[in-house]
């Protein structure tokens, strides 16, 4: 549902756009679709042809993979201020992944010409996106260097510091919030709910996670990225 003109979000928290003046911004958003999605909703759908390319403004979303095998893998979290549905707007391929909705959300949707066209036009953007796509092969590179060489109780870690690394540390402690479900997480390291709820229940009982009132803590840090360093140089 199409968002009011004087409730809507503007894009200037859009990381992307970050360093884009205030001129430009304003005439990209006037280029968006605003719209308000609920929890559950799909915003892209894996193999659709659509092109457009979306800014989370608001909110919280997952990104779905889907196997031949009809195995569904949550790749990732997408917070407030990212973009997703970039490459097929890029390459005009059929959607890779679906987009699902957590969290009460506003999401500019942007055809993929204009997109283009920002890309060319603006060469903060395309640095900006450059750095995005370069962050992402990272990431891509990192996570099959864990599928290929560590344990599932090491991927289990792994994934509990890259949650870690989207909260504020205090004292060696993060509140993981919202706390994924075991499914969630067995989902995201390839393995099965009950290999991740020993893994947890291990990590309590040496003091480096905690159960708090309000989801996951980790109590320890330091202690959990030593673990996953020392199993990554094994």
């Amino acid at each position: 549902m199409p968002v009011d003109h004087d409730t809507r979000h503007s894009l200037r928290h859009v990381g992307l756009l970050a360093d884009v003046e205030a001129e430009t911004l304003r005439r990209l958003e006037s280029r968006c679709r605003w719209q308000r999605y609920q929890p559950g909703r799909e915003v892209v759908e894996f193999t659709a042809t659509a092109t457009d390319v979306y800014f989370l403004t608001q909110g919280l979303a997952r990104v779905v993979v889907h196997a031949s095998s009809g195995r569904n893998v949550l790749y990732r979290t997408i917070e407030a201020g990212s973009i997703f549905g970039e490459f097929a707007a890029i390459d005009g391929k059929p959607r890779s992944a679906s987009v699902e909705i957590l969290e009460p959300s506003t999401v500019a949707c942007m055809p993929a010409r204009e997109f283009r066209n920002a890309i060319a036009d603006t060469p903060e953007i395309a640095m900006a996106l450059l750095r995005h796509l370069t962050s992402e092969c990272r990431h891509l590179t990192n996570r099959v260097l864990e599928f290929s060489t560590l344990a599932v109780q090491n991927r289990v870690q792994a994934e509990l510091l890259r949650l870690a690394g989207n909260h504020k540390c205090e004292n060696g402690r993060v509140q993981v919030c919202p706390t994924p479900t075991h499914s969630e997480i067995a989902s995201r390291v390839s393995t099965h709910r009950e290999a991740v709820t020993r893994e947890l229940n291990r990590l309590r009982k040496i003091g480096v996670l905690e159960s708090g009132n309000r989801g996951l803590v980790i109590a320890d840090y330091d202690r959990l990225a030593e673990m996953v360093i020392e199993a990554r140089d094994r």
